[in-house]
């Protein structure tokens, strides 16, 4: 079993607007981290498999997939943040299907864990409508192939982005064989994600979500991870868990208001994969969501890659500058009425 594979999206770079934050070099800056500390090399990169179009219409839906093909065709934009280019249709596919041979590579057995650099990302994309930087979700659908294909009965979509992903909740919404958890900067883009958004009809109780004010840091991401996201996961009893990571949650970001540290999140994603242990055979996929500082980039994903690889990890950025507001603990208060904790 190899201990961990990659996906790498080959030609991403015709999958750029100039002066857009959701660049190119957010990938390349992780790929030379990654090879200077040795690791690039020493693991294998999966290919992207095809995905069946009877399972991208079951999460995106057939209006909105024409939409995209036709708008990538003559190049354009979804809505004002969300650019497309003429490459960007298959691009789009690459990175889904990345992620759907990462994660199904973990759930086969043939690798411990993965790590998927999926470009364009994917968690702001809706049943019917791509935004926020985000044309196909591709967490969603490896998580739809490993259910309906690989025969999953329950699985959890941990999200660690700065930004909610509401997205995904939306595929999800009202599915009970998918815990999607998220803890993101509230209020903030796109402006879901609350505490009293639990799922309705069977996915009732399968979404959770724990928003964070600007200024919060390591010790509130600790703290909901700890108080809230392992004791809900402990319940749920995942066999699987993938996570949507975004490296903006760290004080760095110039889109975020967050002031979490690399160091900050190699323990959180730590706590999961030591949780994934012990719950569903330390099954775990990683999959590239956002972030735009390029050394947090590289930073972060090196703590990421040694979280899932139970290796240490040096902190070369540090601490947030700045204190860390401690503004969210009547959320967490809340939250632990509201799922019985």
């Amino acid at each position: 079993m190899n201990e961990l594979v990659w996906f790498y999206p080959q030609g991403h770079e015709a999958h750029q607007e100039r002066g857009h934050p959701e660049r190119p070099e957010r990938v390349e800056v992780i790929r030379t981290g990654l090879e200077r500390a040795g690791w690039w090399d020493r693991y294998s990169k999966f290919d992207p498999v095809t995905i069946p179009e009877h399972v991208m219409k079951r999460i995106h839906s057939p209006a909105y997939l024409n939409l995209l093909e036709m708008t990538c065709r003559r190049g354009g934009h979804l809505d004002a943040d969300t650019y497309v280019t003429s490459a960007s249709w298959k691009l789009a596919h690459q990175a889904a299907g990345g992620g759907v041979a990462v994660a199904e590579a973990v759930w086969n057995g043939k690798a411990r864990r993965g790590f998927a650099l999926t470009r364009p990302p994917g968690h702001h994309a809706c049943h019917g409508q791509g935004m926020g930087f985000c044309l196909l979700n591709n967490i969603a659908l490896a998580a739809e192939v490993i259910i309906q294909d690989a025969g999953a009965r329950r699985l959890a979509i941990v999200d660690l982005d700065l930004h909610h992903g509401n997205g995904t909740q939306d595929i999800f919404w009202q599915r009970g064989d998918v815990f999607y958890l998220s803890t993101h900067q509230s209020p903030f883009y796109p402006g879901t994600g609350y505490l009293d958004e639990t799922g309705a009809a069977e996915g009732s109780g399968c979404n959770a979500n724990f928003p964070l004010p600007p200024g919060s840091g390591d010790m509130a991401l600790q703290t909901v991870l700890d108080d809230l996201i392992l004791p809900l996961l402990t319940r749920y009893q995942p066999e699987m868990i993938l996570i949507s990571y975004g490296f903006d949650p760290h004080w760095s970001d110039p889109l975020g208001h967050l002031l979490c540290s690399a160091e900050g999140i190699y323990a959180g994603i730590r706590r999961i994969v030591q949780l994934a242990d012990t719950c569903c055979q330390g099954k775990v996929a990683v999959f590239l969501e956002g972030g735009y500082n390029l050394e947090a980039a590289s930073t972060c994903s090196l703590g990421v890659t040694a979280a899932l690889l139970n290796q240490p990890f040096t902190d070369t950025m540090g601490k947030a500058p700045y204190a860390e507001s401690q503004a969210w603990h009547p959320m967490v208060a809340q939250a632990r009425s509201i799922w019985g904790l």
